[in-house]
């Protein structure tokens, strides 16, 4: 059984689509138990009784547009995030899931969980969507705005090995995100990074790619800074969502279109679903010692239950038992 530890008042939406996404967790995955932290009075209209449901109750909770988390973590731990952290530290539990503040998790994680003894920081990893319908790992998608290149080396060293002994790609290539494709563009933080990619024996560098290219990179990794890596995300998630505002507008605006929307409704869900950033549900935050999942902060039920879905699947796959026992063999070359 693999147990679950929840952020229940984390998220735009919480705590009801969060609490209605652990509960379709709960229905649709027979193997999770889950322990959810929260205000129980506020949280209880949206539970069900469930053997495999634990309720832990928290007076208090982050709110999502917080201005100084370090000082609200000195002044009360005891917030439903960093209780679910803990639980996940003392090992009560075997993931942490949460769509709370991103800068409130990577501190907590940091203070709580801890980083991996290979990784010098940690960075959060979206499955961005591909043509093929593999997808690609991104990272940092926002973790941290200023790098050092042994930093982003890291990042590569830690995906590659996930995208081969996880996910089953061979030689996984890294991809650097930049303005051009020649070597010679970028900030020196591109410039010297690749330097260390084409260097490492360990690392498949396949050379800069232009975020244009993303969807249809047969690149496994894209390698950035969480700054460009968060604008880029963001970037791709609001051009799919536009495209598809417009093309539904212009299906409806004509008799022909519609009947022709008929003939390809199938196709039409088919593609909504393999961009919609609800079926992944959340990012990994490569680095720490637990798996830690950030949903989106926007989270209805259904992409909460993914990201918990993502939790699940990664300790099914010993992700980080695999990835510390490689790390530690490469680096201590």
């Amino acid at each position: 059984m693999i147990h679950l530890s929840v952020d229940g008042m984390g998220g735009d939406n919480a705590p009801k689509e969060i609490c209605q996404g652990v509960m379709k967790a709960l229905h649709e995955y027979k193997n999770i138990k889950i322990t959810i932290f929260g205000n129980e009075k506020l949280m209880n209209p949206y539970l069900e009784k469930n053997e495999r449901l634990d309720i832990f109750h928290c007076e208090d909770y982050l709110a999502m547009d917080e201005k100084d988390v370090l000082k609200k973590y000195k002044e009360n731990k005891e917030l439903s995030m960093f209780k679910a952290m803990s639980f996940v530290k003392e090992g009560k539990a075997d993931a942490f899931v949460s769509a709370g503040p991103t800068q409130a998790i990577i501190l907590g994680g940091h203070f709580i969980i801890k980083r991996m003894k290979y990784m010098k920081r940690v960075a959060i990893a979206p499955i961005i969507p591909s043509y093929d319908g593999r997808g690609r790992f991104m990272l940092d998608g926002g973790a941290n705005t200023e790098l050092k290149p042994e930093h982003l080396e890291d990042f590569a060293l830690f995906a590659s090995i996930v995208a081969e002994k996880i996910y089953n790609r061979k030689n996984p290539k890294v991809a650097m995100i930049n303005i051009g494709t020649e070597k010679n563009k970028g900030r020196d933080l591109e410039k010297n990074t690749i330097k260390l990619l084409e260097m490492n024996p360990n690392i498949n560098f396949y050379g800069n790619i232009e975020p244009k290219e993303m969807f249809t990179s047969d690149a496994d990794i894209f390698l950035t800074d969480g700054f460009t890596g968060n604008i880029v995300m963001k970037t791709m998630e609001g051009s799919i969502k536009g495209m598809g505002m417009v093309l539904k507008r212009e299906i409806y605006s004509k008799l022909s279109s519609k009947l022709g929307a008929v003939l390809i409704k199938k196709a039409m869900k088919s593609t909504k679903k393999a961009l919609d950033a609800s079926e992944i549900g959340g990012a990994i935050i490569m680095g720490f010692e637990k798996i830690v999942i950030k949903a989106h902060g926007s989270s209805d039920a259904h992409a909460f239950k993914n990201a918990l879905r993502q939790a699940k699947e990664m300790n099914e796959l010993s992700i980080l038992s695999i990835v510390e026992k490689n790390m530690r063999s490469i680096k201590e070359q």
